[in-house]
């Protein structure tokens, strides 16, 4: 498929190959079926359904399963061909799928959660459901005995989930903005350390256990980088999106990472470059460029006989600045602002003219994303959202031949 997807000229844009409609709420998750043309679907009006592509070109469902409950997440295994579907009354159900992708035999219900589950993972090689939700709490189970092997509480909502198979590791997003990182054993776990950065509730994470990178995207409209294997922390602050981020997957192979958000954009970010760590904002009592007081600083305000000003800060260098010493913006996206942001004066000029070149490419999707799945053998993404359209894209523009040509020597 790859190949034929590649004889379309090349627009460097993302091209949608097809809109699958006909459900009655929002679609929570969609997931293309590798080497076939099908799609899973997982939505609030209740129904899991596999939809397999005909002749005519038209997506119909092959199977239509009614829940009890919305559903709210899912996760696929393809080799073993299991779904485990997490839901609003807060279980997860497991079903297997037959060879021919018409057929799903209920296999058993884990009583994971008290409230809506956020985020499943299933792990075949220590045979663990995994999941966060509502109820403040990421929770083990095992698949094969059905029992609940751990828990681990938060303060606020858990929102999503990565695991690092080989260590053991998960890596929690919640709504106070906070990832925290647990070792998960079989009846207990460890939280190793908690990472704070972003100013809204975290949407979306994703794992690359080859980097050992961690990419969180959340409502604050930011995606930030940390350097887990390197144990640097946040490394890279990246904003390019006007509304909250709620999708990101990171192409290993290409060095790139496409995020999606509540507003419809599609970005794609160049992440093999040498890229500038934003620096932390330093704190003052007065103007760092002309030293006039801010406007908590009674006593110098006193002495000077001057009134306090505003403190803002320039992004590029750090400092505490006044509006007057600060009145220029400017893009610089190798420090990840692909929008225009406040810089002091002095560094406006020391911006030249192709640092302002842009490092991501930005697309319309046109409807409201909140999940998203990528094929990236086939170079081919799904999107969905609370508009009830799930839609397929050939990402092989924006990512570029290499996706293909790589996986079609395999």
């Amino acid at each position: 498929m790859a190949a034929e997807i590649h004889a379309r000229p090349q627009s460097s844009r993302p091209v949608l190959l097809s809109k699958v409609e006909g459900h009655q709420d929002a679609v929570s998750a969609a997931l293309l079926i590798p080497k076939e043309d099908g799609l899973i679907t997982a939505s609030e009006d209740r129904t899991i359904r596999v939809w397999l592509k005909r002749d005519s070109g038209q997506y119909w469902p092959s199977i239509y399963h009614t829940m009890s409950s919305p559903c709210s997440a899912m996760s696929y295994h393809h080799d073993s061909r299991r779904i485990f579907v997490g839901q609003d009354n807060g279980a997860i159900m497991e079903f297997h799928i037959s060879e021919d992708f018409n057929k799903m035999n209920f296999v058993k219900t884990y009583p994971a959660h008290q409230n809506r589950v956020s985020a499943v993972i299933f792990c075949l090689a220590a045979e663990w459901v995994i999941s966060t939700g509502h109820d403040k709490c990421v929770s083990w189970m095992c698949t094969r005995s059905g029992n609940m092997l751990g828990r681990h509480y938060f303060t606020s909502w858990a929102s999503c989930l990565q695991y690092d198979i080989e260590t053991q590791h998960a890596f929690v997003g919640d709504y106070s903005g906070q990832i925290t990182l647990l070792k998960l054993e079989q009846n207990t776990c460890t939280v190793i350390t908690t990472l704070k950065g972003h100013e809204g509730s975290v949407a979306s994470l994703w794992w690359d256990p080859v980097q050992r990178l961690l990419f969180s995207g959340a409502s604050d409209h930011s995606i930030i980088l940390w350097d887990i294997g390197g144990r640097k922390g946040r490394t890279l602050l990246l904003q390019g999106h006007h509304d909250k981020v709620q999708a990101i997957c990171y192409i290993q192979l290409t060095r790139q990472l496409i995020s999606c958000s509540a507003d419809g954009g599609i970005a794609v970010w160049n992440m093999d470059i040498s890229r500038e760590e934003a620096p932390q904002w330093l704190e003052s009592d007065s103007c760092q460029k002309c030293e006039q007081p801010f406007f908590w600083n009674i006593k110098q305000m006193w002495d000077t006989k001057t009134l306090g000003l505003r403190q803002h800060h320039c992004r590029k260098c750090g400092q505490a600045v006044c509006g007057k010493c600060s009145t220029k913006r400017s893009s610089y996206p190798i420090m990840g602002f692909e929008f225009q942001v406040r810089v002091c004066d002095s560094c406006f000029e020391s911006i030249k003219d192709e640092d302002r070149t842009s490092l991501a490419t930005f697309h319309e999707g046109k409807h409201n994303i909140s999940h998203m799945s990528m094929d990236i053998s086939r170079g081919l993404m799904v999107t969905c959202g609370s508009d009830r359209i799930v839609k397929i894209w050939d990402m092989t523009p924006v990512v570029g031949c290499s996706l293909a040509t790589s996986f079609s020597s395999h």
